[in-house]
């Protein structure tokens, strides 16, 4: 199976997602790295505003989720399983399963060669580490 490394930093997350989802459903195992780094578009106080309220709203019964990490892995994770079709059965599961995220550059994956996701930088902007940390 083949495996493509993507290196996300200053890639737009929205678009590393999808071109991850994508390759994942056609049965290529992906590696993304420097999770931390990719970019969020829209007002700061805007994307931090829904992230946290979306983490608040399972405080009635925390057993039963939704349930959304802080980690930058995680986040960029999250973000491609909502670009898969259903991720517990099927195709989805499988793409689900093959998709590895990761805080900078493993040394394993540190000779490996990386692709760039190229987009228009947004003028409004932030980190996906940023908003872990505010959130």
């Amino acid at each position: 199976m083949a495996k493509i490394f993507i290196d996300s930093e200053g890639s737009s997350m929205g678009r590393v997602c999808s071109y991850a989802a994508k390759q994942a459903l056609a049965g290529t195992e992906i590696v993304i790295v420097n999770s931390e780094k990719a970019i969020i578009s829209g007002r700061k106080e805007q994307n931090i505003g829904d992230f946290k309220l979306r983490r608040q709203l399972n405080t009635i019964k925390p057993k039963k989720g939704p349930f959304f990490s802080k980690s930058p892995e995680k986040i960029m994770k999250r973000c491609v399983r909502g670009m898969l079709p259903d991720y517990r059965v099927g195709r989805g599961r499988v793409a689900w399963k093959i998709i590895r995220c990761y805080v900078g550059i493993p040394e394993e994956f540190a000779k490996e060669k990386l692709i760039k996701i190229k987009d228009n930088a947004p003028t409004r902007q932030m980190t996906v580490a940023e908003m872990s940390r505010r959130a």
